[in-house]
């Protein structure tokens, strides 16, 4: 081979491997603008999307979309929910298909309302209970307790804090949230990532299923058609009671981020209660969105427990009874159940 061809081939050779790492630089320097501020933007705002394309590539088109639903590049975020979303941009170029993505977070517009409780009525309750479920079915109350060695589901006289009926859940699970619905009781278990199935009568197994995507089991209840779970994060799922598979999620959220370490909940008034974990609080959510539209105040209650510890004796435990449309809550080992009125 003559010097020439040679230096030829070596010419389109190093031509060849400078486009090909050219394309992929040009690919890496595309990003996503926002008018999100550090990430987050308030619900009543809209989202503005573009493209910064700073090494100019021609591009014959891009499109946006949110969790993978088309926007447009002026977006009202009122019908979105709250939380985590991912913005990709689909775009076009030179025969080519290239991604680009943004996570931000979208949060309420506004803070939430402060209530209070009045207590009504003050009963007996078992103090070996570590409480993880409360739910009233029937004028009657079901309640579910952890600890390994510990974990029970139970049928409870409330003015007389008697156990009507007891089963006691295996040793190796820590029991978790139940809620009741269609005569079927739904319970779940920590870390196991499995839950099971009762007759509400009997309290006898009818079956068990998996987890899909939540973490852990925390809390369960129902809003008369499909159940919501809480996993210990700010993540609560739908679930279809039927097949028992998760079907969506909302993330919960303030005007300042999310709110975590969600545990035992209840569906009351068509919002969703909730305990957050070693806190003295309840926090009222907005199934549709995520939205925490109030933050009840429980310290009223906190300080009567005698044995009241953030760490291990916390506020865990709500019950709404449509029968006298008060609020039924407790604690883990706590010798109190509090009948309480929520003040706005």
């Amino acid at each position: 081979m003559n010097t020439l061809k040679q230096l030829t081939i070596i010419i389109l050779t190093v031509l060849l491997t400078s486009c090909g790492e050219d394309a992929e630089t040009l690919k890496k320097s595309l990003s996503i603008k926002t008018n999100t501020e550090n990430s987050t933007i308030s619900i009543d705002k809209t989202l503005e999307v573009a493209l910064i394309n700073p090494k100019n590539i021609e591009i014959s088109s891009v499109d946006f979309s949110l969790d993978g639903k088309p926007i447009s590049k002026n977006q009202p975020l009122s019908d979105f929910k709250l939380g985590e979303h991912t913005i990709t941009a689909t775009v076009n170029f030179d025969g080519e298909t290239v991604e680009v993505t943004e996570v931000i977070s979208v949060l309420n517009d506004k803070n939430p309302k402060f209530y209070k409780v009045e207590i009504l009525n003050t009963y007996p309750h078992d103090k070996t209970s570590f409480t993880q479920g409360l739910e009233f079915n029937n004028g009657v109350l079901y309640e579910s307790t952890g600890q390994r060695g510990e974990s029970k589901i139970r049928k409870i006289d409330y003015k007389t804090g008697d156990v009507l009926q007891e089963i006691s859940i295996p040793d190796a699970f820590f029991g978790e949230g139940l809620t009741i619905l269609n005569n079927k009781v739904y319970h779940l278990t920590w870390m196991s990532k499995k839950g099971f199935t009762y007759n509400a009568e009997t309290l006898e197994k009818t079956g068990s299923f998996n987890y899909g995507k939540s973490k852990e089991g925390w809390g369960f209840c129902n809003d008369g058609k499909q159940l919501y779970k809480s996993d210990g994060t700010s993540l609560i799922w739908t679930i279809n009671p039927e097949t028992l598979v998760e079907t969506d999620h909302i993330q919960v959220c303030t005007a300042k981020g999310k709110i975590g370490r969600l545990n035992e909940i209840e569906w009351a008034n068509n919002k969703i209660y909730a305990n957050i974990w070693q806190r003295k609080g309840i926090a009222v959510i907005n199934p549709k969105n995520g939205a925490v539209d109030a933050v009840i105040d429980c310290k009223i209650l906190t300080d009567q427990i005698d044995n009241f510890s953030l760490d291990e004796n916390t506020l865990n435990g709500i019950a709404y009874n449509p029968e006298t449309k008060t609020f039924f809550l407790t604690g883990k080992r706590w010798d109190k159940l509090f009948e309480v009125k929520i003040i706005q």
